[in-house]
């Protein structure tokens, strides 16, 4: 168990990592699509996620076909899909995926939920399996850590779940993407974050046409 626990975002110039939230089972229902809330969900969604729908590795991973963009971007973004062995999720991450995420999870590894929610784990094809971890997110690292064996573990999200492994001094190193896209309400990506508990050091920022990605070690006070 020696890789690194770390998280890798997009997130909006005014620091949003997600629009204001919307209930799951609205998000991607059809009878909702017309709903405007539902509405300027999945058009901030799609602003914000914007540099990643063109890449190769995006497309490859997604089975959307053949071709796409390569450079920075697409190399950040196999980069942490190659550097993962595991990841950690909360549960109204996971209740947006599964809704929408195609039947061969883009994920290929074992994938922790923390939830109170007690269910067996849920295999898909490609390597993806859901296990749902009652205990607490202490108890999901330590599946994921043994899981991922020498690789890194990924906090997936959403924001809240986030916080609470930066909080808790859990995180070795985390990723930005900074979008140009202004959100102005949502959900940030820092609240509920003790601002003491944390030091932070820059490690490199690499910059695209579309967006700049930003690498920061995280250390415990």
């Amino acid at each position: 168990m020696t890789g690194k626990v770390f998280f890798s975002v997009t997130m909006s110039l005014d620091g949003f990592m997600a629009p204001e939230a919307v209930p799951a089972e609205d998000a991607f229902s059809p009878e909702k699509q017309d709903d405007p809330g539902v509405r300027r969900w999945n058009a901030k969604w799609s602003e914000l996620q914007a540099w990643a729908f063109p890449l190769r590795w995006f497309r490859e991973n997604l089975k959307l076909g053949e071709g796409g963009e390569e450079g920075i971007d697409n190399d950040t973004a196999r980069a942490t899909y190659e550097r993962t062995g595991a990841s950690v999720m909360g549960k109204r991450m996971f209740d947006l995926g599964e809704k929408s995420w195609p039947e061969d999870a883009p994920f290929h590894t074992p994938v922790f939920v923390v939830t109170h929610e007690k269910r067996d784990p849920w295999e898909r094809p490609g390597g993806t399996t859901f296990h749902f971890v009652n205990d607490g997110i202490e108890s999901a690292l330590l599946q994921a850590r043994e899981a991922a064996g020498d690789r890194d573990v990924r906090i997936a999200g959403g924001a809240e779940t986030i916080q609470e492994y930066l909080d808790g001094g859990l995180i070795d190193e985390f990723s930005i993407t900074l979008a140009p896209v202004l959100l102005d309400t949502g959900i940030r990506l820092f609240d509920r974050v003790e601002p003491d508990r944390i030091a932070l050091g820059q490690v490199r920022a690499d910059a695209s046409s579309r967006v700049t990605h930003l690498t920061y070690t995280a250390v415990k006070r």
